[in-house]
């Protein structure tokens, strides 16, 4: 219970608050750092989820890729990408984006390919081009799905 009392204490000086490494400081950065290992993340799984989610064209890869990289242990990458860059901050970073990307992008794939399949017919029959059918059915559609890979 001392450890618990002495965080309590540390966290109720001052000191600990303000300045370059302040607890306000050190937050800002961390959001900083995970806003942009989602968007990283998020520009490169959007595109491949789409068009693998749209077209079916290497489903079975991208699937068992997903499947490989959602194994793979944090620690271990962190620990393999630090020892190949050093360190620092690029390490974490990259280590997070690889990480990142298969909830995204399993998130994207599954979006797509959950608008139902008969909207999408009907769509293609009034005449959408395949970028409006993408855009206004099929990201419309699976967008509870593609949120849920976000989060």
């Amino acid at each position: 219970m001392s450890l618990f009392l002495d965080a309590l204490q540390w966290l109720a000086e001052p000191a600990h608050w303000s300045g370059a490494n302040g607890i306000g400081t050190r937050l800002g950065e961390h959001v900083f750092i995970t806003l942009l290992v989602v968007v990283v993340a998020a520009v490169i799984a959007l595109p491949v989820g789409i068009a693998v989610g749209h077209t079916g064209r290497g489903r079975t890869l991208v699937v068992g890729v997903l499947g490989a990289a959602r194994a793979v242990p944090t620690l271990g990458l962190l620990t393999l990408l630090g020892l190949w860059l050093g360190i620092g901050l690029k390490a974490p970073v990259i280590a997070l984006i690889i990480l990142a990307i298969p909830s995204l992008l399993g998130g994207r794939l599954r979006g797509v390919e959950s608008a139902n399949r008969t909207v999408v017919d009907a769509a293609r029959a009034v005449g959408m081009s395949e970028g409006q059918l993408i855009r206004r059915v099929e990201m419309a559609l699976g967008a509870p799905v593609i949120i849920g890979g976000v989060r």
